[in-house]
């Protein structure tokens, strides 16, 4: 598990961190395609490994470039247009499937299973106290939307959001609560109580899984990378 960061450097890093996870599994958009294609993402998360010195498997990228997200293809054959389409076939195949998923992405899937029960989206306890916390913290489910916010990227981004509040590097949304209003009375208190009582309880196993599923190598990469700053 991520511990607690005390500078301004390091919540920086673990803001960095949690933005880039939460664009790798978001539904893929074409800002993560071309970042895929273009070695960015690669380039960026080797930074964050760094930074936050995680012990990585060796070559954990080598796989990662264009002509690799496609078997049999050169890099010069695959456009970021054409890793786009087979991204978001790779996506729907982990996250969406038919009838189930290979890989829920929501925590209250993995915790109704834990528990013994039925998931149910949105109702269930731990998705409606995820949905509290966020609440408490000012944020909500975007206009247009009707995702359960339990999702593994919208929980990646209320800890990119709370990290930016504590380092200093951005003010609260508008509308949301003061810092001294946070659960836990500050930004780095809510950010280790989610971290805590949510992410860890789920995330390690969605990442481990995400690892061992993935059919193309982003998707290998995107969950080492998680379980790596969750460890």
């Amino acid at each position: 598990m991520v511990e607690a960061a005390k500078t301004e450097g390091d919540w920086q890093v673990r803001a960095v961190a949690w933005e880039l996870l939460a664009l790798s599994f978001r539904y893929p958009t074409s800002e993560l395609a071309e970042a895929v294609a273009s070695g960015e993402w690669a380039d960026a998360a080797s930074e964050v490994a760094d930074a936050l010195g995680l012990s990585m498997p060796e070559g954990w990228l080598s796989a990662l470039d264009a002509g690799a997200q496609e078997e049999g293809a050169a890099p010069a054959d695959v456009d970021a247009d054409a890793l786009l389409h087979g991204l978001r076939a790779e996506a729907t195949h982990l996250f969406v499937g038919a009838p189930d998923p290979v890989v829920s992405p929501y925590e209250g899937v993995w915790r109704a299973a834990d528990d013994g029960v039925q998931a149910l989206l949105f109702v269930n306890p731990h998705s409606m106290e995820v949905e509290r916390f966020c609440k408490a913290c000012g944020l909500g489910r975007p206009e247009g939307t009707n995702e359960p916010l339990d999702y593994v990227a919208t929980e990646c981004e209320l800890l990119e959001y709370l990290a930016l509040l504590a380092g200093g590097l951005a003010a609260p949304a508008e509308g949301a609560p003061d810092s001294a209003d946070l659960p836990g009375g500050s930004p780095a208190a809510a950010y280790d109580e989610f971290l805590r009582d949510h992410v860890s309880t789920w995330m390690p196993r969605f990442a481990e899984k995400c690892t061992e599923e993935a059919r193309v190598p982003f998707y290998a990469a995107a969950g080492r990378l998680l379980q790596a700053v969750l460890r």
